[in-house]
């Protein structure tokens, strides 16, 4: 099964859609009308029911996001806010790992294949009669057939993790013990741009942890597969080749990066944590899905 170019496209495009989903689903978000005239999101409190948030919202917030911020406004007051979404952002993505690891694992053998992809496309770069083209879908399929990749489990992975990663955003902004927290004597319902600009500097600090935990998360991938593909040349005495997608790849990843920077300023401190944490716990499961694949090639070469 060749990619072509318009699916790359699509792969890419919707990693930044559902950055992008996540992000403005907070506009989304229910809200109500204060004493002064102004707006807010509709809190969930301790004594929030199930049956209240389903009669008055819809079917996903009562189902996704309403258990998701009772446990946050349980835990918050027992291990602080910073805890509290630590311990369910954990709990949440081992959940998911799990629950999509087959699909991970392909997804994340995509990118260490990548090398012998482009060497099988510029193997048949320039050859466009029928016979060249379905040599080289054959030998992309032999490939993933070999490794048991599917090129579109990064989709499957994509949409399985959607309604949780929107529900966990929604549930941190909603719930009333995050939002009336403080960390380090901050204000968490504060955006951290109107912390830095009214003098209070701590709010740069979490702003670059989650900037440079965003970074790490995004790039975690890419080291791994170089890594990959540097022990792979060594092993057949040549240098690493340069993915011919990487730079299509980089691109995206930068625009992703600012997106997320710019929003980053704008919304409530909580979620600024929030995305840390998540970003953190991205790149251990990136590590663990990677321990997991060189053990079962270690356990396929024995």
């Amino acid at each position: 099964m060749k990619i072509s170019a318009s699916t790359k496209k699509i792969l890419a495009l919707s990693a930044v859609v559902v950055i992008a989903a996540v992000v403005l689903s907070g506009c989304s978000a229910p809200q109500v009308t204060n004493a002064d005239g102004t707006k807010s999101v509709k809190l969930i409190e301790m004594t929030t029911t199930f049956k209240e948030t389903m009669s008055s919202e819809n079917w996903f917030n009562a189902i996704f996001v309403w258990p998701l911020a009772q446990v946050l406004n349980y835990l918050q007051p027992h291990i602080g806010v910073v805890g509290a979404i630590a311990l369910l952002t954990i709990v949440v993505n081992l959940i998911l790992m799990f629950a999509t690891l087959k699909s991970t694992i392909a997804s994340q053998q995509m990118q260490l294949l990548q090398p012998e992809l482009d060497r099988i496309t510029r193997k048949y770069e320039g050859r466009t009669d029928d016979a060249s083209k379905m040599k080289q879908a054959n030998e992309m399929q032999a490939l993933y057939k070999k490794y048991n990749v599917n090129p579109f489990s990064m989709i499957l992975v994509t949409f399985l993790q959607f309604p949780i990663i929107i529900a966990m955003y929604n549930a941190v902004q909603r719930a009333s013990a995050i939002k009336y927290a403080s960390f380090l004597g901050l204000s968490l319902e504060t955006t951290p741009w109107a912390g830095i600009t009214s003098g209070q500097y701590l709010y740069i600090l979490i702003f670059v942890l989650m900037g440079v935990s965003q970074f790490f998360s995004m790039m975690t991938p890419q080291i791994l597969a170089k890594k990959k593909a540097k022990e792979e040349a060594e092993k057949h005495h040549r240098k690493p080749e340069e993915s011919k997608s990487a730079g299509q790849s980089k691109m995206m990843q930068y625009y992703m990066m600012a997106m997320i920077l710019v929003f980053g300023l704008m919304w409530p401190t909580a979620m600024s944590i929030y995305w840390t944490i998540y970003s953190l716990v991205t790149i251990a499961k990136t590590l663990l899905v990677q321990k997991i694949i060189d053990k079962k090639k270690e356990g396929e070469t024995a």
